[in-house]
């Protein structure tokens, strides 16, 4: 370790000890600045920040207990760690120190192998964490960038793959016979347009989900499910799925928009992983709490513990024969749950299908 790039300050009314302590950290190497109380050590410290702070108690004017407490309380200076030095051995001034901020405490008359190694331990530890906060702030960076790009890329494709899926889909209801081929293509051309269509538009949400704050509302819910149903219209035209439906809904708290994206989510699986064919049924129920759960319970070959665990984090697929997503849909669900103070999650048992459910505040 490299001493030198090191600046600690010694603060104790006593000039001996400011003078010895001096004299052992100078001579390795490090830079050492002192002050005589705790008014002279704020003003010093705030001048120019240390990387260490060596800190008795008992002094003129504030204590060395009230300085930590200052620094402590200072945005700027709070991460500095303070080292107590100290003729008081009690305990109760060992836990006041550590109670005002220190990191440790070294008590008079000290050995100075034990406050050398004491000052090493915790500029080390300081190192790291500042490593740590740099690694942190550059990953942050590298997110936001690629979140942009990611939203820029979705955005750009968004107009043209909209023309695409539309000429499509005109072809398709046009009503002109087709030969076998050309119609297995159409098919197969509508099926990726579809599924393009829904990676952008998850991308798209993803960002905005992350940006945006909303102010919850009551959400109807009839209207955002039926309007879910509506996007998934050449899904229900593959998997022909028998739904079951509740006669009314609940009224909960939410966003809407987002709270369709939920419901889409949880329906295309359902879809694609229920039985053949596959049977919805959705429903809802109030929670002791003030909650309203919301759920879609499927008649497919359910799922493993394991495969529960993972479900929600990025880029989680199951069943890859029959899977057509991409693993973002069930984690912007619990990205969007947590934007809308709810929860969401699965029950399973192999062999007996799946219940996916979120939960919102209730609009009681």
């Amino acid at each position: 370790m490299d001493h030198s790039q090191y600046s600690i300050v010694i603060v104790d009314d006593t000039p001996e000890n400011i003078r010895l302590l001096a004299q052992l950290l100078s001579e390795q190497g490090y830079r050492v600045r002192s002050a005589p109380n705790g008014e002279r050590a704020l003003a010093t410290v705030r001048k120019e920040r240390p990387d260490l702070i060596l800190l008795d108690i008992l002094m003129p004017g504030i204590d060395g207990y009230e300085v930590c407490r200052q620094l402590k309380a200072d945005d700027y200076l709070k991460q500095i760690p303070v080292i107590f030095i100290s003729a008081l051995n009690e305990a109760f001034d060992k836990v006041s120190a550590f109670s005002a901020g220190g990191v440790d405490y070294v008590t008079k008359p000290f050995q100075v192998e034990e406050v050398l190694a004491r000052v090493e331990t915790h500029l080390s530890i300081e190192d790291m964490r500042k490593r740590l906060e740099a690694q942190n702030r550059q990953l942050q960076e590298q997110n936001s960038e690629l979140e942009a790009f990611a939203h820029t890329v979705a955005h750009d494709l968004k107009n043209p793959l909209s023309i695409v899926l539309g000429a499509l889909e005109l072809i398709h209801t046009a009503g002109e016979p087709l030969s076998k081929d050309s119609a297995k293509m159409l098919s197969i051309s509508l099926n990726a347009s579809y599924k393009m269509d829904s990676i952008i538009q998850e991308l798209l949400l993803l960002a905005s989900v992350r940006k945006e704050d909303i102010a919850l509302e009551p959400v109807n819910m009839a209207l955002v499910i039926q309007q879910a149903f509506m996007r998934l219209s050449h899904m229900s035209e593959r998997y022909h799925p028998q739904i079951v439906l509740p006669d009314s809904w609940p009224v909960a708290l939410g966003y809407a928009p987002w709270v369709e994206e939920v419901w889409v989510n949880y329906l295309s699986n359902a879809m694609k992983y229920g039985g053949e064919p596959p049977v919805l049924r959705l429903q809802s129920e109030f929670l002791a709490d003030g909650m309203v759960c919301f759920s879609v319970i499927d008649n497919g070959k359910g799922l493993e513990p394991d495969e529960q665990a993972s479900l929600f984090t990025e880029f989680t697929r199951l069943d890859q024969a029959r899977a057509e997503g991409h693993g973002l849909g069930l984690s912007i669900v619990r990205r969007i749950m947590d934007k809308l103070n709810g929860s969401c999650g699965v029950q399973s048992v192999v062999g007996e299908g799946s219940q996916f459910y979120f939960t919102l505040p209730g609009n009681r």
